[in-house]
């Protein structure tokens, strides 16, 4: 299907792009992308997927707006108080863009729910903040086989990598789950907001680049900045073949107790 006038006007920035021209915005529009988390990662995330194209984005968060989180997620305003992130979001994209077709889970995934629903999309990208739904969002990436791009942001810090599953490294073989309660929060030590904008709108470049073909995605390294410095590092990682995850006796299922 050609595209109408309005959107070669809208998306006419993207297609004058060497190696995305009109056939990178085709695969941009194709594309299904599953963003977990409408929150201050989740909010550059789809603000850019939206406005770049991508045709099909599905938003799960099962969270309600609160004035602490207006400092940094700015999908969400005050009129927005009380209302479900996940609903917000979809407003405001739709806004932005009606060409796209925009899908909401309004609760939090789950070992029940989270392979059936990342199974109907091309990628995911992670934008949590709870250290359980990280892993389980590895996790259930690594069984169904989708590509995951996650980030992190507290204090003054981020970090983000990309996952191809059991080719790269994935989450759980650079990290153990912590013990509840040991993990500090941006509600125990604070956040600035435009580091999460900052994090979240790499997110949002690593899965255009996936989509498109364009450059080279963060397989097997993990990037950080610290802002007070502003000193980006690049960390080269590698897939632990011993992983309880991917590794060659890696899980064949989620498990209960774990998240």
């Amino acid at each position: 299907m050609e595209f109408s006038k309005e959107e070669l006007q809208r998306y006419d920035r993207n297609i004058l792009l060497s190696g995305i021209g009109i056939e990178g915005q085709k695969k941009l529009r194709d594309s299904k992308v599953f963003v977990v988390g409408a929150g201050g990662l989740g909010s550059p995330v789809l603000y850019y997927l939206a406005a770049a194209g991508v045709g099909h984005i599905g938003i799960c968060d099962g969270d309600i707006v609160e004035y602490s989180n207006l400092q940094r997620q700015i999908l969400h305003n005050t009129n927005d108080i009380n209302k479900n992130k996940a609903q917000s979001a979809k407003e405001k994209l739709q806004a932005l863009n009606p060409h796209i077709k925009i899908d909401i889970v309004i609760e939090r995934l789950s070992v029940t729910n989270a392979i059936n629903i990342i199974s109907e999309y091309d990628l995911v990208i992670e934008s949590c903040d709870a250290f359980s739904s990280k892993f389980l969002i590895n996790d259930a990436c690594v069984l169904a086989n989708k590509i995951l791009i996650r980030a992190s942001a507290l204090h003054f810090c981020g970090q983000a990598m990309s996952i191809k599953p059991r080719v790269s490294a994935c989450y759980a073989c650079l990290f153990d789950a912590p013990p509840k309660g040991e993990v500090p929060t941006g509600a125990s030590v604070g956040i600035l907001g435009s580091v999460a904008g900052m994090f979240g709108c790499i997110e949002a470049n690593e899965a255009i680049k996936i989509i498109t073909g364009v450059g080279t995605p963060l397989f097997n390294q993990i990037l950080s900045c610290d802002i007070r410095d502003m000193e980006f590092r690049k960390i080269e990682v590698k897939r632990n073949m011993n992983c309880r995850v991917c590794g060659n006796s890696g899980i064949t299922q989620l498990d209960f107790d774990l998240y």
